[in-house]
């Protein structure tokens, strides 16, 4: 099936402004018809959708266009497009580990809290953190 560029927007949750750009970034490629209209298909949205979850794991726009350049060139590119997915996974865990510390602390500073049994009035505050 063929979808006009609104009809695409909405299908994929993309603003036509941002399609417009992907596209000039050339990292989502619109068909042409013989009016020289845009029109996008269902292999267009799957790939949209790539894009959308990857950009969701924080890979940068660089890495996105790099990557859907590999994608265009085939298959012998695939050690390339493995490598900036190997190095998103490996700043997704270092986020996580990072997510994981500043959860912990949260944790600890309201057990802490919760457990205190006087008023923080009469505590001395210059110790309080």
């Amino acid at each position: 099936m063929n979808y006009s560029i609104g009809e695409f927007s909405k299908k994929c949750g993309l603003s036509i402004d941002t399609l417009r750009y992907y596209e000039k970034l050339e990292i989502i490629r619109s068909n042409r018809d013989e009016n020289n209209r845009r029109y996008y298909t269902d292999d267009d949205f799957k790939w949209a959708s790539f894009v959308i979850r990857i950009k969701k794991t924080g890979m940068s726009i660089k890495n996105i266009q790099t990557y859907s350049r590999l994608r265009r060139e085939g298959t012998g590119t695939v050690p390339d497009r493995l490598q900036l997915l190997f190095d998103q996974l490996k700043s997704l865990h270092v986020q996580q580990h990072e997510i994981d510390d500043n959860i912990e602390f949260v944790e600890n500073k309201i057990q802490y809290y919760t457990g205190l049994n006087a008023p923080l009035e009469n505590d001395d505050k210059s110790k309080e953190v």
